[in-house]
């Protein structure tokens, strides 16, 4: 039969109406299979909905390529039914492709793949949503010849009519993921934050403050103080590679590590060696790690520095002149076994110590240039007399002017040691 214009006007009006009341895609998808009834029959029928409509923008996956699903008549389908995990059969044709299907006799049909013996014909119609397919809905029946073009179109508008309802679900659906990944990203952000120093060392004679400000929520950037037996504190400044989850996963592990090792007598690259065997255990072999950690005995202002793959800390004289620290070893991460190695300098009054990371130096401006070493240790030269905390604020303030005050590509760690 053809639906005269009050007979659509009717279905438009059972669809609003038995959809109105729900968010949940499950509900209104069983509503939609009953209503379909009422206008064209079937033995078995089902309404399926892409996986991709549901991650779109979520970063989330699925091994299924249809994720929601409501259906009558088809009895329980297996998990590793072909159509569910790769879009085979009638209904993956119909949304790979994007376009309906009349089959009056499935048992001549290539793309068929049984969900029940009793099926004889079938008829399906994509779900679009600005032209593109988003699902499938599919009717079957136990007769040959049941479907014509008259119930191709009476489907494809019910299927059209359908697609506002399912689209507002899968809206909704998202935005609620979206909410519980934020509630868990802050959770994960308020863990971190604690991982960091939360207040600066008070030590006579030295002003030392730091900063780690993450790209993303959370990030794989650390900085900590050590207080340390014999009154010496441990300074360090990592950096695991990427940012994001899985960076701050391995950097909350790598911490964790560092104060076990340093809690004995060991020097700094004793301690590397120590950490870098023991690397492969807590990241799987997915990411590797720069450190540079610096052992301060405050009395005689001796500094003993390990540096493994990481930015060189440069130390600026009362004279205006630099030095970099020169040893440096690979990364955690890339070789089992390396010899790391110590290096030791003595802090004159007034002398400036600054540790980073790459993102620090690595901020670009709109055409694509860096910030680079030589700007910072210009900006700390020129700011010098500020106290630790300030100068750090003040650097900040250099790097986003430089940047046009775009947002961090990579985390931004910095620590600043003053010898008064």
């Amino acid at each position: 039969m053809n639906l005269s214009i009050e007979q659509k006007y009717k279905l438009l009006f059972e669809i609003s109406h038995k959809t109105s009341d729900t968010l949940d895609l499950d509900e209104i998808m069983v509503q939609l299979l009953d209503t379909i009834k009422s206008v064209v029959d079937y033995d078995a029928a089902g309404i399926f909905v892409l996986n991709q409509a549901f991650s779109r923008g979520t970063g989330l996956s699925s091994k299924n390529l249809i994720a929601g699903m409501s259906f009558r008549g088809y009895g329980q389908l297996p998990n590793g039914d072909d159509m569910l995990t790769h879009g085979k059969g009638i209904i993956g044709f119909v949304i790979t492709n994007n376009t309906s299907l009349v089959v009056p006799d499935i048992r001549l049909d290539e793309h068929y793949v049984e969900g029940r013996s009793e099926t004889l014909s079938e008829i399906a119609v994509p779900i679009q949503v600005n032209n593109q397919s988003i699902g499938a809905v599919n009717l079957e029946s136990d007769q040959l010849g049941a479907y014509n073009e008259n119930d191709l179109s009476i489907l494809q508008f019910f299927a059209d009519a359908a697609a506002i309802a399912i689209e507002k679900a899968i809206l909704h659906r998202q935005l609620m993921e979206k909410e519980l990944l934020d509630k868990q990203l802050q959770m994960a952000k308020d863990v971190q934050t604690h991982l960091l120093p939360m207040s600066d060392p008070v030590i006579p004679g030295y002003d030392i403050s730091g900063i780690c400000i993450p790209a993303e929520k959370i990030g794989g950037d650390y900085y900590d103080y050590l207080y340390l037996q014999g009154g010496k504190l441990g300074i360090v400044v990592a950096d695991v590679s990427g940012h994001g989850i899985s960076s701050a996963l391995v950097m909350s592990a790598f911490r964790s590590q560092l104060r076990t090792y340093t809690h004995g007598s060991d020097s700094p690259a004793q301690i590397a060696c120590s950490i870098n065997e023991r690397l492969p255990e807590f990241t799987g072999g997915n990411h590797f790690i720069t450190m540079a950690y610096g052992l301060l005995d405050p009395t005689l202002g001796k500094l003993t520095f390990t540096r493994c793959g990481h930015p060189s800390p440069t130390l600026i004289h009362s004279d205006g002149s630099s030095e970099v620290l020169h040893v440096n070893k690979p990364a955690f991460g890339i070789y089992r076994k390396v010899q790391y190695m110590d290096e030791t300098k003595i802090l004159s009054p007034r002398d400036i110590l600054v540790i980073f990371t790459d993102g620090v130096v690595d901020t670009e401006d709109r055409c694509g240039e860096a910030f680079g070493t030589k700007r910072l240790m210009a900006a700390v030269t020129k700011y010098r007399n500020l106290p630790a905390k300030a100068l750090i604020q003040e650097i900040i303030n250099q790097t986003r002017i430089f940047n046009d005050f775009q947002p961090f590509q990579d985390d931004f760690t910095l620590v600043i040691v003053k010898k008064e």
